[in-house]
């Protein structure tokens, strides 16, 4: 499983209100909440989003409230991965939760610029700068966490246990 893409840079604590504001919370569309990811501090960001792109923070990325709205807009605008130095611990398990890659890996928080190429081996946590010529070492994800990602989400995983012992 890989990630590769361009680069949108954020700085420190970029709180889930940021990431998806309150006034949208009424809505429960992934689609919809996708259309105004980011909007406050990046008005273009849902129409500059290509598949497969990756999002890379500093610290403490999605602190604030415990929503999971913030990862499902992430994850329904295409974006394939966050990468940030640390997350907050909330978000963190709910981006795992509904299937969304993140990697904590200060070294390429701190050489990924706005635009880069990217790419991402999920299995072996490495990072690969492709405008830069440079790679990091994120740690990867346990095979159960890689396949729940791959699956889409932890009531995705279950759905399909659940099918493979009927």
């Amino acid at each position: 499983m890989n990630a590769h893409g361009t680069a949108h840079k954020y700085g420190d604590h970029v709180d889930t209100d940021v990431i998806i504001p309150a006034r949208y919370l009424a809505s429960q569309d992934p689609k919809e909440l996708a259309s105004h990811c980011m909007e406050d501090i990046d008005p273009d960001f849902a129409r500059k989003i290509r598949p497969g792109d990756l999002m890379v923070a500093g610290w403490n990325f999605g602190c604030g409230s415990s929503r999971e709205h913030a990862p499902i807009a992430i994850r329904a605008s295409a974006i394939t991965c966050v990468i940030a130095k640390t997350f907050a611990r909330i978000f963190y398990r709910n981006a795992i939760n509904i299937g969304l890659a993140i990697l904590e890996c200060p070294a390429a928080s701190d050489g990924i610029a706005d635009g880069d190429e990217v790419e991402v081996d999920f299995d072996t946590g490495v990072i690969r700068n492709l405008t830069k010529g440079e790679q990091y070492q994120a740690e990867p994800f346990p095979p159960f966490i890689r396949d729940m990602i791959r699956q889409g989400g932890l009531m995705a995983t279950l759905r399909a246990q659940k099918e493979g012992q009927s």
